[in-house]
């Protein structure tokens, strides 16, 4: 990798399909599609996605992916990442070749800055939405996310999907009626049992009332 989205990409045909063979050249298999492109079989340095992907967002940035025998580079974007339910390692990678002006989806994250006045004030911050889904030009997508300042909720107040603010040509596709975070009352403590509370009552039969 000569940038930060820059990321050499290998044909599978030149080093083999085993995931064992691929494993011991430190390779993650993935494939490239696209349209008008058949998907194709590649892989790229474990080191060098894994360094990558702790530094960006997976679902909105593009890269430009370097396969050997291609004269330009891909721009591309990954839609899914496959990881290993034992050991959490990533097993495989799909990228998809993407038209820098032509709109596509992506789903970026959300950043929540500041303290909510109602937090302060003994309410409880609850987050409901942590990403959002929206369709942009690669260029115009917020590939570091979208940030939403609470400080004004107060206790009651939420904030939905249309309360958030992205820049022109980008579009949310999720229901903008979703609410993302709420400041919540606190739950009121119910009170301790008493000995007094927590006797049996007293049961009056039939034989009592004639006495």
């Amino acid at each position: 990798m000569t940038t930060s989205n820059e990321m050499i990409a290998t044909s599978r045909d030149m080093i083999g399909k085993s995931s064992r063979r691929l494993a011991y050249v430190n390779q993650i298999p993935a494939v490239v599609y696209g349209p008008g492109r058949d998907p194709q079989s590649i892989a790229v340095n474990r080191h060098d996605f894994e360094l990558w992907l702790a530094h960006h967002s997976a679902g909105s940035a593009v890269i430009e992916l370097k396969l050997e025998g291609e004269k330009k580079p891909l721009h591309a974007m990954i839609r899914e990442v496959h990881h290993s339910p034992v050991k959490g390692n990533v097993l495989h990678i799909d990228f998809l070749v993407v038209s820098m002006d032509k709109v596509t989806s992506a789903t970026v994250p959300l950043h929540f800055i500041n303290d909510p006045a109602g937090v302060k004030a003994g309410g409880v911050l609850t987050i409901n939405v942590h990403e959002v889904n929206l369709e942009a030009k690669p260029a115009d997508i917020p590939v570091n996310g979208i940030e939403l300042d609470v400080a004004a909720l107060e206790i009651g107040d939420s904030l939905h999907v249309s309360d958030l603010v992205v820049g022109a040509g980008v579009t949310i596709t999720d229901d903008p009626e979703t609410i993302v975070v709420a400041v919540q009352a606190p739950r009121a403590e119910e009170p301790e049992e008493t000995a007094e509370t927590a006797a049996e009552p007293e049961v009056i039969g039939a034989k009592d009332q004639s006495e």
